[in-house]
C-alpha cells in the first residue's frame, strides 16, 4: 500500500512511525511533514489546507489510504473532496467535523441528546455577555466558537478576568472569525481525561485513556498551550468509568450525529472532566489528540493500517485492537517563550544519544545545512514506554536530559496526577 499522512506535527510523526511498522505498507508520504518525519517518509511540500493540491498528488501517486492529522483540513472538507475523487480517506467529512469546528453546535448537540456537559449560554453581542457575567458565579470558562489552535479557551477565575476575556473575543477579535460567537460555561471541577475512540459510525473502539497537560508551567499553571505532555493509560479512568463514558457520552454522540444527518466516521476525541457527578464533556475533537496520541500509539500492538481499514469497511469489533499492559509518558520540549513569541532555527543536539527504545516525535523541526533545527513552538515529543507510570516517567526524563537546544523548555512534572493517585 501507499499511504499519505496529512500534517506536520508530532501527531503526524507518531502516525508515520506507527504506519511504518505495517507489513502491508510499501511507501509513506507526508504533506508537508517535518525534519523528523523526513527520516521515515517522503515529505511533500503541500499545505494541508491546499485540498485540491492534495487530491491531485494522491491521484497522481495512486495513494491507497490517506490519514488526515489536523482539524482544519477536516473542517474544510478534505474527506469529502478525496472521496469524490474515489480516494480512501480516514476522518470525518465536513458536516461531521463541525463537532470540533463549532463549540456552539456541539453544546447544542449535547443539550439536545442529554450528553453530560457544563451549563452554558451563547452570545454574539458583547453587552449581553457582560450582563450574563455579572449574574453568574466565577470561575467561568469563555470559549471562542470556532477553531483557535487550542488557544481559544479562557478559564476566568474572577469577574474582571471574564470581562476582559469577553472583550478579547467579541470586541478585540483576538481569535478573528472564530470569535464571532462566544460560549460561556460553568467551570467544571475534577480531573481531566482524554478518551480517543475510533468509530465506523455504528461501532466504537476506545484507545487507552490519556491525560494531557495543557498549561505551560508546572502544577498546571499559566496560559494554555497545545499540550506540554501526556501519559497513558490514565489511572483516573477505571474500566467501570470507561463503560459509563461509552454508554452516556460516546454512543449517544454518534447516534445523535447520525440523526442530525451528520454520520460520523473516524476518530472521536472526548475531552472529559471527571466530576463528582460523573464524567462530563469539556470538548469534542474530530481527530487524534496531540500530544496524547504520542503516548497512546506506542501502547497499541495492532497494525494501525489494518484497524483503519476495518473502520472504513464498517467491520470494527472489540477484537480489532490489542493493547499492551504497559504505560507511556510523552514530554514536550518547547521553544523558550512559547506559547508567546519565540525564536527559531536553534540547532538540536543529542538526538543520537537517546536510547533506541525511546520515541522522539518531531513537532516543530526542519533540516538546515544538514542539522535538525527548531521551527515551531512545540519542538519535540519525547516518549518512553515501561511497565509502570513511575518507571516510564523516570525513563523519559533521562532521555529528555540528553537532548539540548538553545532556550529549550519543558515541564518537569508530566504525570504528576497519576503519581498522586498511585
Amino acid at each position: 500500500m501507499k499511504v499519505l499522512v496529512v500534517g506536520s506535527g508530532g501527531r503526524e510523526h507518531a502516525l508515520v512511525w506507527k504506519i511504518n511498522q505495517s507489513p502491508i505498507v510499501e511507501k509513506i508520504y507526508c504533506a508537508p511533514g517535518n525534519g523528523g518525519i523526513a527520516q521515515s517518509a517522503e515529505c511533500i511540500d503541500i499545505n494541508p489546507i491546499d485540498i485540491k493540491g492534495m487530491v491531485r498528488f494522491a491521484k497522481k501517486k495512486k495513494i491507497d489510504l490517506t490519514i488526515v492529522g489536523p482539524e482544519l483540513p477536516l473542517t474544510l472538507g478534505i474527506v469529502d473532496q478525496f472521496e469524490k475523487a474515489g480516494l480512501k480517506t480516514f476522518g470525518p467529512n465536513k458536516k461531521a467535523a463541525l463537532i470540533e469546528g463549532s463549540k456552539r453546535f456541539t453544546k447544542d448537540l449535547m443539550a439536545k441528546y442529554n450528553i453530560p456537559s457544563a451549563e452554558y449560554r451563547v452570545f454574539t453581542k458583547h453587552k449581553e455577555a457582560v450582563q450574563y457575567i455579572h449574574e453568574k458565579e466565577c470561575p467561568l470558562v469563555l470559549k471562542a466558537d470556532g477553531l483557535a489552535a487550542g488557544k481559544g479557551v479562557l478559564i476566568c477565575k474572577g469577574r474582571n478576568e471574564a470581562f476582559e476575556g469577553a472583550e478579547r473575543i467579541l470586541k478585540k477579535r483576538e481569535f478573528g472569525d472564530s470569535g464571532n460567537c462566544l460560549v460561556i460555561e460553568e467551570c467544571l471541577v475534577g480531573e481531566e481525561a482524554s478518551i480517543l475512540a475510533i468509530t465506523d459510525g455504528e461501532r466504537i473502539i476506545t484507545l487507552p485513556a490519556a491525560q494531557d497537560h495543557k498549561a505551560i508551567f508546572e502544577g498546571d499553571t499559566g496560559p494554555n498551550t497545545g499540550g506540554m505532555g501526556a501519559y497513558a493509560p490514565s489511572p483516573a479512568v477505571t474500566p467501570k468509568m470507561l463503560d459509563v463514558v461509552k454508554e452516556k457520552i460516546l454512543y449517544p454522540t454518534i447516534r445523535g450525529m447520525k440523526k442530525e444527518g451528520r454520520p460520523y466516521r473516524g476518530v472521536l476525541y472526548a475531552g472529559l472532566m471527571l466530576t463528582r457527578e460523573g464524567p462530563k464533556v469539556l470538548e469534542f475533537n474530530c481527530r487524534f489528540g496531540d500530544p496524547e496520541i504520542q503516548a497512546i500509539l506506542p501502547l497499541i500492538e495492532t497494525d494501525l493500517v489494518v484497524l483503519i481499514q476495518e473502520c472504513l469497511e464498517g467491520r470494527l469489533s472489540e477484537d480489532s485492537i490489542k493493547i499492551k499492559n504497559q504505560a507511556a509518558v510523552c514530554v514536550v520540549m518547547a521553544s523558550g517563550g512559547y506559547p508567546g513569541s519565540y525564536e527559531k532555527e536553534k540547532v538540536i543536539h543529542g538526538l543520537d544519544k537517546v536510547q533506541s527504545d525511546i520515541m522522539v516525535f518531531h513537532a516543530g523541526t526542519t533540516i538546515k545545512n544538514g542539522d535538525i533545527v527548531t521551527s515551531g513552538g512545540r519542538v519535540l515529543g519525547v516518549t518512553a514506554v515501561d511497565n509502570t507510570i513511575q518507571s516510564a516517567i523516570k525513563k523519559v526524563y533521562e532521555a529528555v536530559g540528553k537532548i539540548t537546544f538553545d532556550m529549550a523548555y519543558y515541564r518537569r512534572d508530566i504525570g504528576h496526577r497519576a503519581l498522586q493517585r498511585i
